[in-house]
């Protein structure tokens, strides 16, 4: 009997392995006639044989007549209906189980993973360890990838913790899965330390490592994952061909040119998907549906869409994944009829357009600027999600039509569709954008509603509201509140600051952050120099590019940028030259930062050789460029040369002429007194009735002392702008030059019957400690009495009889009078504003500082 049981075991299990139902059953007949049912182990094979055939049927049949079941044959039939994947009956089996062993949890964890219930799935974990149950590498397999898939980073940790005390860290599917866990909470150090710990990693392995780094935008690093995968040997399939082309379609985000630099050598990061592409058709790879929708995406991320064309149409299976990508390819060229082309093929095909389609069919119409035809797409959706929401919403608010984007997120509340914080980021950007505080605030309560406003991405939206409705302090208890600040909302927070003209207290909190172990990003050190330029302090700029470079940020273009403007407005202008030869990327933003420094520090004929070096070298200049390059020419009498690149705006590059432009060309020939050149310009240009063109015309004319021009000028200033004190100034300026002091006492009593007034002046002093803003106040460096006694000495000469005229002469110095004494000691600044023109009264401020001064140096004798 026992011979024939084991031979029929022997033939069932040659079933198994060759899943041959036929004979199979030819073989249940036999065992039947044989009366051999009674053996247990005889129908576990059975059992077995048609779960492994889809038969579960059979199967369960097979389990109900089997007489003696033991926890083989329950783990037989539960496993049965894990592979045919019925959830409800397991469960039932699995209740039903009189005894339990690993293999039952994970037939059921394995089935709710299937089933998409990662939760239930490491619930079910947890009820396994609490009964006592040792988890073995199928078990941490299932439930690591659970953890991965839910970002449950601490599960995962107490997995690895267990994986280690039961010696299975070792094993290489639970490694696979600690990597994969790692991974994709974002935390690659601890993935990289799992990583070299494997004696022989595999293509899994390296599959995970290259996901997780090309998630952090590791691209450098996930390439070379790659080649050392190349290097060791290891088995490639599709999936891993896959992840690195994932990487190579992020490349685009690591510089203007997607490269990055290996051997002194820059090689594209499509040349590298190029020849992956080459490989994948090497190893048969190309008919592979998933593999070719990773080329699809990565052409299609790097903009080259005639690849993009050729792998699809080369494809022997579409899904309708293919036509999304092609559809979301062609909209980030801006080609948005190619992809409603795209789409009515896609529904010609038979394919039905889901959301995704629909997303990217707006993302197109917006990237091209056709609003309404998104809004009509978007209208003929029956039932858009939030995400669709987000899209149409976010295209009003990108085309600065706030009050569309505020008026369809009502609209989406009234229908009943919950906003997620993307949505409550958007619709804060619209309401700074409108400086509309009070829905700012309204949107700011729905979201503690919601729960959502201690979501760092709505927090930061927060900040930047209030900060630009200039609400900082509000700004600034949402900081303060926020429970987990990262980079975002410290970068928020001190773009806010910088804003609201705090710029030394941005600069003491980025300090803070730094000191907080925050990694400062490349939009950080951007706005921390933008607000060094704006206070002119270099010693401060100079500290935070020794911290870039200690960073490893030299190298970005945007930071690059920043470091240029900021050494040119500090009037380091070798400073910044310095730095931009060495920049081995610069776009258009970066030679008009250049361009424009020369023009601002009296280099035109720099300027001007700089801006033929963007042209050779095929950069394209915008409209800023032009008014660096025309600001250069006024600056630096180049007026011949201002001429013909204004001329060349139009005719060479394209450029219609903008107000700024038609500004910059009057000043030039204003400057050298070319004005039957002006007259017949305004005669021809379409902003005759903008009062900037006057005032500049009317600055000339104050030069060249041309009263009857300057008289029209200020007539047309006057009728423009009745409340600006521009034309008075500069008109009294003319008047004043001239000896005409009748008409400078008429517009100046016209001035102040109309209680207009100038708005004073100020200047900055820097020393290592802090900055001081002087207007109307004294600034001494070096308290020393006897240059105190000078400007006093100085002061006292003025006499009732000349301080009219005195006064006068003032108005040269645009209604400011400055006393500068240098000598050894130090330097005063004395600036005091006409509004308080009495001589006397001057004398006393001098004299009473004069005496305040002697006595503090006297007690420090």
């Amino acid at each position: 009997m026992g011979s024939k049981s084991n031979f029929f075991a022997n033939l069932l299990q040659t079933s198994i392995d060759k899943k041959s139902i036929l004979a199979g059953k030819v073989l249940h007949a036999y065992i039947l006639r044989a009366n051999l049912l009674t053996n247990t182990f005889l129908c576990n094979r059975l059992i077995e044989l048609y779960s492994k055939c889809n038969d579960p049927t059979s199967a369960h049949r097979t389990f109900d007549q089997t007489p003696q079941k033991d926890i083989y044959s329950w783990n037989a039939i539960l496993s049965s209906h894990c592979k045919a994947g019925n959830l409800a009956f397991a469960r039932k089996v699995f209740e039903q189980m009189p005894e339990r062993n690993v293999v039952s949890w994970n037939n059921l964890i394995s089935l709710l993973l299937k089933n998409g219930y990662q939760e239930k799935a490491l619930d079910v974990y947890k009820l396994m360890v609490l009964e006592g149950f040792l988890p073995t590498h199928v078990t941490f397999a299932s439930v690591l990838s659970a953890c991965g898939s839910v970002l449950d980073l601490q599960l995962g940790k107490r997995c690895h913790g267990l994986a280690i005390k039961i010696d299975l860290d070792k094993n290489i599917f639970v490694c696979n899965g600690l990597l994969s866990v790692y991974a994709k909470c974002g935390i690659m150090r601890e993935a990289v330390k799992v990583f070299e710990d494997i004696d022989e990693p595999n293509e899994v392995t390296f599959t995970a490592m290259m996901g997780g780094l090309g998630n952090i935008d590791g691209v450098f690093e996930a390439l070379e994952m790659f080649r050392i995968m190349c290097r060791k040997g290891v088995r490639m399939d599709s999936v891993s061909l896959s992840a690195v082309l994932s990487v190579c379609a992020k490349g685009g985000e690591y510089g203007e040119f997607g490269c990055y630099e290996e051997n002194d050598r820059f090689l594209s990061n499509v040349v590298l998907g190029e020849q992956v592409h080459g490989l994948a058709v090497k190893l048969g790879f190309e008919c592979d549906l998933y593999l070719s929708n990773s080329l699809l995406d990565m052409y299609a991320k790097n903009g080259i869409m005639k690849s993009a064309e050729t792998v699809f149409h080369n494809l022997g299976k579409v899904s309708v994944v293919s036509w999304n990508i092609m559809i979301a390819g062609y909209g980030q060229k801006g080609k948005s009829e190619k992809a409603v082309e795209c789409l009515q093929r896609m529904q010609w095909c038979g394919f039905e357009p889901d959301e995704v389609t629909y997303i990217n069919m707006l993302a197109a119409c917006i990237k091209c600027g056709a609003i309404e035809t998104a809004r009509q797409m978007f209208d003929s959706m029956t039932c858009p999600s939030v995400i669709s929401w987000n899209a149409i919403i976010s295209g009003y608010s990108q085309n600065e039509n706030h009050k569309e984007a505020i008026e369809l997120f009502r609209k989406m509340q009234f229908q009943n569709v919950k906003p997620d914080r993307t949505t409550v980021s958007i619709i804060l950007a619209s309401c700074a954008g409108m400086d509309f505080l009070e829905g700012g605030k309204q949107v700011h309560a729905a979201s503690q509603k919601a729960a959502l406003h201690t979501d760092n991405y709505v927090a930061s939206g927060l900040i930047g509201m209030y900060s630009k409705c200039g609400k900082i302090n509000m700004a600034e208890c949402i900081f303060s509140y926020v429970p987990e600040l990262d980079i975002v909302c410290w970068n928020s927070m001190i773009a806010g600051l910088s804003l609201n003209s705090m710029d030394k207290e941005a600069f003491m909190l980025f300090k803070q952050m730094q000191q907080c172990r925050m990694l400062p990003t490349e939009f950080s050190y951007a706005t921390v120099l933008s607000f060094c330029s704006k206070l002119s302090s270099s010693f401060q700029g100079r500290q935070v590019h020794s911290q870039i470079i200690k960073d490893g940020y030299e190298n970005d273009v945007f930071v690059g940028t920043a470091l240029v403007d900021m050494y040119c407005k500090c009037g380091d202008i070798d400073g910044a030259r310095k730095y931009f030869d060495m920049m081995p990327v610069r776009n258009t933003v970066t030679w008009n930062e250049l361009i424009h420094g020369y023009a601002q520090n009296g280099c035109g004929d720099e300027a001007v050789r700089i801006y033929h070096d963007m042209i050779a070298s095929g950069g394209k200049p915008d409209s800023i460029t032009f008014i660096a390059v025309l600001t250069a020419c006024s600056h630096s009498g180049l007026v011949d040369m201002g001429v013909r690149i204004f001329n060349s705006m139009q005719s060479d590059h394209g450029l219609e002429p903008e107000l700024d432009h038609y500004t910059c060309i009057i000043d030039c020939l204003g400057r050298a007194g070319h004005f039957h050149d002006i007259e017949l310009l305004m005669d021809t240009m379409p902003y005759k009735d903008d009062p900037i063109v006057w005032e500049v015309l009317l600055s000339s004319c104050r030069v060249h002392g041309n009263v009857s021009l300057a008289q029209t000028a200020a007539e047309e200033l006057l009728r423009l702008d009745p409340s600006s004190s521009a034309p008075y100034v500069l008109l009294a300026n003319i008047y004043s030059s001239l000896g005409r002091w009748d008409d400078l006492e008429a517009v100046r009593k016209l001035m102040s019957d109309k209680q207009i007034v100038k708005d004073p002046g100020y200047s900055w002093t820097e020393d290592k400690e802090q900055d001081t803003n002087t207007s109307a106040l004294i600034c001494i460096r070096n308290q020393s009495v006897h240059v105190l006694q000078a400007v006093l000495k100085t002061v006292t000469k003025i006499t009732p009889e000349n301080a009219k005229r005195n006064d006068m002469r003032q108005s040269q110095q645009n209604d400011f009078w400055l006393v500068s004494v240098h000598n050894d000691a130090g330097k005063l600044e004395l600036s005091m504003s006409t509004m308080c023109p009495d001589y006397v009264l001057q004398t006393m401020m001098v004299t009473k500082i004069y005496h305040k001064v002697k006595r503090n140096a006297s007690l420090h004798a």
